[in-house]
């Protein structure tokens, strides 16, 4: 499994278990909205009286790397699985820069 940083940039509801918003900036320079779970997103335990940007990872699968034609490393990611984190759009496919696509420490409990 893999994971793609990115900043929580603020808290949205306190309804249980809390939801937080993040922007996922892909590689044209989009950026994309996310409400997620905090528990998704973060072991830290987050409210709105929390300092942000908060740095985070997206679980996510690399379906494809390449290069540009610019020689720039990309990743073709889906945030599918295993959470099904989708943008506000209702996007779950991203071309990112590869090189905040990493291994996650993350297992199943």
């Amino acid at each position: 499994m893999y994971e793609y940083i990115v900043q929580i940039g603020r808290f949205v509801d306190a309804d249980q278990p809390g939801w937080v918003e993040c922007e996922l900036v892909d590689a044209n320079g989009r950026h994309h909205i996310i409400r997620e779970k905090v528990p998704v997103l973060t072991a830290e335990r987050l409210d709105a009286n929390s300092e942000y940007p908060i740095p985070c990872g997206i679980l996510c699968e690399v379906l494809e790397r390449y290069n540009d034609e610019k020689g720039h490393e990309l990743a073709l990611i889906t945030t599918k699985k295993p959470w099904w984190i989708e943008s506000v759009e209702g996007l779950t496919e991203f071309v990112v820069p590869a090189a905040l696509v990493t291994l996650s420490t993350w297992s199943p409990q």
